[in-house]
């Protein structure tokens, strides 16, 4: 690994200090504006930033504390999709209050019978004029309940194979046929939802791209090339870290029983080897190299360490981590174990659950099954990274890893 980050006196990080100082509390689309939401991009969204000045705008943005707009699938996935395939027209009607978060989105790929076989997908999309008819359900919708538009997939072919019959399109929540039903998970929270499509007709002038060429596009989603300061949050990315805990306890007078002793310092390595692995794919953009195994390993390793920072809070709170609404604090009380109350961190992540440390030991088991499960991960690590001998005959002889490659 070769990494420094850019000293305090570069003069592109003096550049963003000043733009700081004149906008000390911005608006969304004052960060647009100077292309700080999506530095990455072509301009008027963007500066065509390299992942140098990435960091830097990242870095800088954190110090002051000026939180970028939250429309995580809208920016993430559906813009850098619409950017490239889009038309002029819906580049200029969607971007925009996408970027401010004024439209939130969501995403509309996995169904209930398609499982980790993206592609197996059954939801139908019939050209009827100039409108496609589409039927069919999808599930694990985050968030769409709150949401504008949505990114969909829908087979348009079924006479080609299950990769090539695909299209994309944009989908507005508000249609006539659309219908939602609720998923509530043990947190409580209502955050997923199951879609229904009864006969929903969507303009053929929001669909993305060609007809049939949705899983090419539904790839690009999920490539986004923007390069960040990785978060160590314990929930992807989002919710309290294991640093966060350490110094808890820290500031606590730190524990003296032996074995969470351990406990603490295993976290610790954990974390650091995390976050120096974070540092070696950054370093490899930094250099144009495409990430290689440190890129896999990744998501497999920090979905069991978020798991073990949310697993050891409840356990330093003692028989009181039982309790629902328990948590660490940052006081000692008479028995030596963190006190069960909240810890004010996260809100803007998960908004309604209170507190985060509670919610997030609830939903931490699903932290390696979203996204990818554990053993579709290491899977992929076998075969493409330490060159194993790949699974039997999962689709006419190919592996797991080459259906994902198709």
């Amino acid at each position: 690994m070769d990494f420094d980050f850019p000293p305090d006196d570069d003069p592109r990080r003096l550049e963003v200090r000043a733009w700081i100082d004149a906008h000390p509390r911005p608006t969304p689309e004052q960060l647009v504006d100077a292309g700080y939401v999506v530095p990455h991009w072509p301009a008027p969204y963007g500066i065509e930033a390299d992942p140098l000045l990435q960091i830097i705008i990242d870095d800088e943005l954190r110090r002051a504390q000026i939180p970028l707009p939250q429309n995580g699938i809208g920016i993430g996935w559906a813009g850098p999709t619409i950017l490239m395939a889009g038309t002029k027209e819906q580049q200029e009607r969607y971007l925009p209050p996408l970027l401010t978060a004024e439209e939130i989105w969501c995403q509309l790929f996995s169904e209930p019978d398609a499982g980790s076989d993206l592609a197996n997908l059954s939801t139908r999309a019939v050209l009827d004029g100039d409108e496609y008819i589409v039927n069919g359900s999808k599930v694990w919708t985050s968030g769409g309940h709150r949401s504008k538009f949505g990114i969909l997939i829908a087979r348009t072919n079924p006479e080609l194979p299950k990769h090539r019959g695909i299209s994309y399109f944009i989908c507005p929540m508000d249609l006539p046929g659309i219908s939602m039903s609720p998923v509530i998970d043990m947190t409580t929270a209502h955050s997923f939802n199951q879609v229904f499509f009864d006969d929903v007709r969507i303009p053929a002038d929001l669909r993305i791209g060609e007809e049939g060429d949705g899983w090419r596009l539904a790839k690009v989603t999920l490539s986004n090339e923007r390069v960040s300061l990785s978060s160590a949050g314990s929930l992807w990315g989002s919710g309290p870290s294991a640093k966060m805990l350490i110094d808890l306890v820290r500031s606590s007078g730190g524990e003296a029983e032996p074995v969470l002793r351990q406990e603490i310092a295993k976290l610790h390595c954990e974390a650091e080897v995390l976050r120096l692995n974070r540092l070696r794919t950054l370093s490899a953009r930094l250099a144009g190299k495409t990430p290689g195994p440190e890129a896999s390993i990744q998501k497999a390793m920090a979905d069991e360490h978020g798991q073990h920072v949310m697993e050891l809070a409840k356990r330093l709170v003692g028989t009181s981590g039982l309790l629902e609404g328990s948590g660490p604090a940052g006081e000692i009380p008479p028995s030596g174990r963190l006190g069960a109350t909240e810890v004010n961190t996260s809100r803007e992540q998960f908004p309604d659950v209170e507190p985060i440390w509670h919610y997030g030991f609830l939903f931490s088991p699903a932290l390696t099954l979203g996204g990818g499960t554990f053993a579709v991960q290491r899977n992929i690590i076998g075969e493409m990274v330490l060159g194993l001998p790949r699974e039997p005959n999962i689709q006419k002889g190919m592996s797991w890893a080459e259906t994902q490659r198709t």
